[in-house]
């Protein structure tokens, strides 16, 4: 007699749900334990995410179609997780709120940016952390915002900014030349003149320089 198509999708599953216990027990761990911080590799949400979309497809050879539809809808989470890394997006809320404290939190948990983010996620790790030290701290601050630059971020915006930091850094350390070119580059990237006002100052002080 010849096995079900599905009968390897069972047996995937099957794998997969000792898997995600093993993941959820860790999880609770992580959640639960004051002291101790674990971060998962980023790679462990891609596996997550075609786990479920493994069951997902099950679920519809099993005629379950809303369920299937639904596990794939969920995998996306994972997958948007991947890209968009969970402590980044707390600790950029928590800067909103000017809650430096509790951005530096959440981005305490990333231990290990180089296995837990993807690259542009791991310049927004910088960029964050580049100001939260710009008002102690210039020269690390500026490492972390070249840092920032090199590794890349996703909106022009964010790009302005941190290039607007580095100038303000490099005119306190009265190095004009880089300032200026930093701030015309600026300039450029802050397409909405949001930093229109803040880049028009720093000008202004330049000049007395």
């Amino acid at each position: 007699m010849s096995q079900k198509p599905s009968a390897n999708i069972q047996r995937l599953f099957s794998s997969a749900s000792t898997f995600l216990k093993i993941f959820l027990i860790d999880f609770i761990t992580f959640a639960t334990t004051k002291n101790k911080r674990i971060m998962f590799h980023k790679n462990i949400k891609l596996v997550l995410a075609a786990l479920i979309i493994a069951f997902g497809i099950y679920q519809f050879t099993e005629r379950n179609i809303g369920n299937g539809i639904f596990l794939l809808l969920f995998s996306t989470i994972f997958i948007f997780l991947y890209f968009k890394n969970e402590f980044i997006l707390l600790a950029f809320l928590k800067l909103r709120k000017q809650d430096f404290p509790g951005a530096q939190k959440w981005l305490a948990y990333i231990k290990n940016p180089e296995a837990a983010l993807v690259r542009k996620q791991q310049g927004y790790f910088n960029y964050l952390n580049g100001l939260m030290v710009s008002q102690t701290n210039l020269t690390q601050a500026e490492k972390y915002f070249k840092k920032a630059i090199e590794l890349g971020l996703s909106m022009d915006q964010d790009l302005a900014l941190a290039k607007l930091q580095l100038a303000g850094i490099a005119m306190t350390k009265r190095r004009k030349i880089e300032a200026t070119n930093l701030l015309n580059e600026a300039k450029k990237l802050d397409k909405h003149n949001m930093l229109k006002d803040q880049i028009k100052m720093m000008k202004d002080q330049m000049k007395k320089l």
